[in-house]
Order: C-alpha cells, then structure tokens, then sequence
C-alpha cells in the first residue's frame, strides 16, 4: 500500500485566537443562516413581500459562511478571501446600523447588521475588527509558508 508523504499545507489562521475567530464565525454563520431562512420562508408563506432586512440577514449568512470557509483554508487565495469577507463584514454592518438608525422605516424589521449587530451583542460590528488584526499578524506566516511549501504539495 503506497503511503503518502507529503501532507497538504495547513492553515496557521486556525490555532490560538484564530480557532476562536472561526468558532465565532461558524456560530454567526450558523444563527444568520435560520434566522434568514425562517424570516424569508414566513414571508414567502403569508404571501407578503420580502424584507429589505431578510434579504440582508441572507446577504450576512453568505458572507460569514465565506468568511469561516477562508479563516480555515490554507494559502494566500483565501488570505485575501478572509480579508475581502471580512472587509465587506465591516462595511456593511456600518452602512446597515446607520440606516437602520437614520432610516428606521428600511428596517421595520430587525436584521443581523441593524443597529450595528445589537441582537447579536454587537459581535459583528466587534468581530471584524478582531479579524482583521488577526488577519494582519498572520500575514508574514502566510508569505513564509507559501515560500517553503513545494509547487506540487499546493
């Protein structure tokens, strides 16, 4: 039986704080994912409208799945990847919990990124943040890694 010798290169984003960060994500990825599914299927059922704030909550899920799926992956395709989603994250929980604020009548129904996260605790006008230092301390693991690994064990 032939045995492999070489391994695939592993994330270093996914020990330490990093493994939190990602159990954090997993968490909102989870939570925002229901949450969207039910409030768009109710709306969908009672023939009504979808929400601006459903289809957000959808928007959050995506972002957050993406963002989980780039913290654990190994390589500088989805470094940029977790930095892109976390980017968005940020930008988005901004644009959202001020119009939500300025606005309220886009939001006669709460979403994950209304009034900055506040039905979440505030983690994700908080998590983003948190990533991307994480993200930028581990920048020069990535570009050594990348360096030291092989062509063909990519």
């Amino acid at each position: 039986m032939p045995q492999l010798t070489a391994s695939a290169p592993r994330s270093t984003r996914s020990k330490g704080v990093g493994r939190v960060l990602i159990v954090v994500y997993g968490i909102l990825a989870l939570g925002a994912t229901g949450r969207s599914f039910v409030q768009i299927a109710h709306s969908v059922e009672d023939s009504q409208q979808v929400p601006l704030a459903f289809w957000l909550s959808a928007l959050a899920s995506v972002v957050y799945i993406v963002a989980t799926i780039a913290l654990i992956a190994p390589g500088r395709v989805w470094y940029r990847v977790a930095w892109i989603t976390i980017t968005f994250e940020l930008v988005g929980v901004l644009v959202v919990g001020t119009l939500s604020l300025t606005h309220p009548e886009l939001f006669a129904r709460p979403s994950v990124w209304s009034w900055y996260g506040n039905g979440y605790l505030f983690i994700p006008l908080f998590l983003p943040i948190l990533g991307m230092i994480w993200l930028r301390s581990r920048r020069a693991w990535v570009v050594v890694i990348e360096r030291d690994t092989p062509p063909d064990a990519a």
